[in-house]
């Protein structure tokens, strides 16, 4: 089954770009090693595919059921999306590429659903305000309770660093969980990849894409919107994961480049508005915003290209 191949390169583009960010700002407040993060962020991402990847499949199913050669060009021109914003270092959403994707696709072949796309826009929008909700919460939460520790400052020291890597094994579980479908989702049904095939495949992906090519997009979520001690970066960190999780269990893949960028504004918030670098915001809500529009566009070029051109039947 050649067409994969596709799903295999968004696959690694989203590692680039979207699971990274899951250690981008421990990472770039030097409490973790560049090294040690995409490590951690590989397994534990193809832990959650494996685990818990499943349930986003059904709604990419229902949003337009395509066929293999219409889930190579779905994830071919999501691919090709995210890595443009990934060279010029834009964290974005690989779910709003493959949903831009998938409505062109649906459009053209009359198949389109647009309740399940209302459902994920909804979900969408709650990604940003749940991670900036949940960072502002968990930063009073717990600050309070570290200082009822009363830690000396190597005790601190120490128990941020495993803070931050167990906060970000879990938000590598959760994109996993809740990403995956992204990937191989498209693939996923007769006549092509069972759940657990697409599941794997798809995991395995990603983790090639966090090791390869992510540190620019883990310097530009941890450095360029606000700068991050090594406490707000937990808390970015743990907002970021539980926002992803719950929506994978509600079965909507979102984007942790959203739930991180909402928990930095979170922060932000509590610290000063005055630390948030607006510019830099400004340009990703921009590539929020370019993102599905411009695979829709790409997708429409492909797909008139093939089939004009007689270059692939059975779209």
């Amino acid at each position: 089954m050649w067409q994969l191949a596709s799903g295999i390169f968004l696959g690694w583009s989203l590692g680039a770009n979207d699971a990274a960010n899951i250690f981008g700002t421990a990472v770039a407040s030097r409490m973790i090693r560049f090294l040690t993060a995409v490590i951690v962020c590989a397994v534990f991402v193809l832990l959650g595919a494996l685990l818990q990847g499943q349930a986003g499949i059904a709604t990419y199913r229902a949003l337009s059921g395509v066929s293999i050669n219409s889930a190579f060009l779905v994830a071919l021109c999501s691919a090709l999306t995210v890595t443009f914003m990934t060279y010029l270092k834009l964290p974005v959403s690989t779910s709003q590429a493959v949903v831009g994707s998938l409505v062109c696709m649906g459009l053209t072949q009359g198949r389109f659903n647009g309740e399940i796309l209302g459902k994920v826009v909804i979900c969408w929008v709650g990604t940003p305000v749940g991670g900036m909700i949940f960072a502002i919460i968990i930063y009073f939460l717990i600050g309070k309770f570290m200082n009822r520790l009363n830690l000396n400052l190597f005790q601190h020291d120490a128990y941020l660093r495993w803070g931050l890597m167990i906060g970000g094994a879990y938000g590598a579980y959760a994109l996993g969980a809740n990403n995956v479908a992204n990937v191989t989702g498209v693939f996923a049904g007769p006549e092509m990849l069972t759940p657990f095939e697409a599941c794997l495949i798809g995991g395995l992906s990603i983790g090639l894409g966090v090791c390869t090519y992510s540190k620019q997009v883990m310097i530009t979520m941890g450095r360029k919107i606000v700068k991050l001690d090594a406490y707000t970066a937990f808390i970015v960190i743990l907002a970021g994961a539980i926002t992803v999780h719950i929506f994978a269990g509600i079965g909507v893949p979102v984007s942790t480049s959203q739930a991180s960028v909402g928990g930095i504004l979170g922060v932000g918030l509590v610290k000063g508005v005055r630390t948030i670098k607006m510019k830099k915001l400004y340009q990703i809500l921009y590539a929020w915003i370019g993102t599905p529009a411009i695979s829709f566009v790409l997708t429409f070029l492909f797909y008139f290209l093939f089939t004009k051109s007689g270059l692939m039947t059975g779209l």
